[in-house]
This record gives structure tokens, C-alpha cells and sequence, in this order.
């Protein structure tokens, strides 16, 4: 399945590679940092795409140093345009080369897409102190009672695991990880340019998130899960 971030395939059916959403996946990640009054000087992405939510970081933390790490010829090629003096792209598999070690390391929404995301975490662990992941919560109830959201990430955007929150958690602690913050975000709620259906279950999701989060989110899905470890 990595054949299609090397090759053209995943710009083919993702022209934008998703820049449209970094703006708010910063946010979060931005968030996260400021909450947990983590003090850093140099942060990298895995997975970092065309850059953009590197690019949104810098600005919000102008004092540090960036690197993102990517795959795909034609997204490094994007992002290598619009490296910086703080910022720089490899081309490079990042935990199976040399790299410096990292304050931060921030991985969003990519350990869906890793086809031994397990040995994938486990080979990141001792690669930076902190580690800041974002993943799909693809699992919930009506997600497997339609089937077809599911499917459709696979054929879309290559998602080859589906996990909800506490199989995230889990793995995490079963890779050595120790978990320092964690939270929901509202991915399918805010994110720009949703489909008409997750348009329309906004309400509904609201509503019953604001009754009980962990409920609402394994019943309804359209949440993300942000964890902070190391």
C-alpha cells in the first residue's frame, strides 16, 4: 500500500494532499503544546506532507527549528519549495535513517496509512522526547453499521487500520509509550469541505457530545483522538 504515496497514485486522488486542513490540524497540535507548557527547540513532522502544518507551527512558535520527513516524491517535492532558514524537508523514511533527535515529534494522521504501524512506533519512540499523534477515530458504531465510510477511506485516502479511542491508547502503551494528555478533536465537525453526510450529522454529534464525549464519539464517530506522550 506504500506504493502509493511513492508513487503519483495519492496525488491523483488527493491533489491538494489535504492543505486545506492544516491550518486547523495546527491549531490543535498548537494547543496541545501550550497546554502542557512544553518548552522546545527543535520540532519535526513524520509524514509531513507538503508542509503546511509545519509552516502554521513556525509561525505560532517562531523561536524554534522545524523538519518535516516524507515519503512521497511528489508531496516532498511541494513542501521543498517552500523550505525556509527554520525550516527544512527530507526526503526520507524517518525511522529507518539517521536523524537528529527531537524535542517533538509530531505524527498526524499518518499511523492509519503504515502498514507495521506497531514496529513504525516502536521504532519512533526513542527518536525525540515528545510525541504528539493525531488519528482518525474510524471505528464507531455507525461507521461499521453503514460500512461504506470505511471503505471509502481505504479506496480515498488509504486508511489500512481503524482504531476508536482506547485501542489507540492501548497501543501506545503496549509500544513503551508513557501518555501525559489526550483529548478529543472534532475532525468531521470542522474540518472544511466535509461530504453532505457529515454535514448533517454536525448537530446530532453536538449534541450528544455535550452529554457524554466518550459515548457520543463511540456511537457517532466523526472525532479525532490528539495524544501527547513520550
Amino acid at each position: 500500500m506504500q506504493t502509493i504515496y511513492e508513487t503519483e497514485t495519492y496525488a491523483e486522488l488527493n491533489p491538494s494532499w489535504h492543505e486545506e486542513d492544516s491550518p486547523w490540524k495546527a491549531r490543535q497540535i498548537e494547543r496541545m503544546i501550550r497546554e502542557n507548557d512544553l518548552r522546545f527547540d527543535t520540532l519535526c513532522e513524520v509524514g509531513c506532507g507538503t508542509g503546511e502544518i509545519l509552516l502554521n507551527l513556525a509561525h505560532a512558535f517562531p523561536e524554534a527549528e522545524y523538519a518535516g520527513y516524507e515519503i512521497s516524491p511528489h508531496a516532498y517535492k511541494r513542501a521543498k519549495a517552500k523550505e525556509t532558514g527554520q525550516i527544512s524537508f527530507h526526503l526520507a523514511n524517518f525511522v529507518d535513517e539517521e536523524v537528529p533527535f527531537y524535542d517533538v515529534v509530531v505524527v498526524a494522521d499518518v499511523i492509519e496509512h503504515v502498514e507495521d504501524y506497531i514496529s513504525f512506533l516502536k521504532k519512533l519512540k526513542p527518536r525525540g522526547r515528545y510525541k504528539i499523534l493525531h488519528v482518525p477515530l474510524d471505528l464507531s458504531v455507525q461507521s461499521l453499521f453503514r460500512a461504506w465510510p470505511i471503505m471509502g477511506l481505504r479506496e480515498s485516502v488509504g486508511h489500512l487500520h481503524y482504531f476508536f479511542k482506547d485501542s489507540v491508547l492501548a497501543m501506545l502503551e503496549d509500544c513503551g509509550y508513557r501518555i501525559i494528555d489526550h483529548r478529543y478533536t472534532a475532525s468531521r465537525l470542522e474540518l472544511p469541505n466535509q461530504a453532505l453526510s457529515s454535514r448533517l450529522m454536525r448537530l446530532p454529534r453536538r449534541m450528544l457530545y455535550a452529554v457524554n464525549p466518550d459515548f457520543a464519539v463511540r456511537v457517532l464517530g466523526g472525532y479525532s483522538l490528539l495524544v501527547l506522550a513520550e
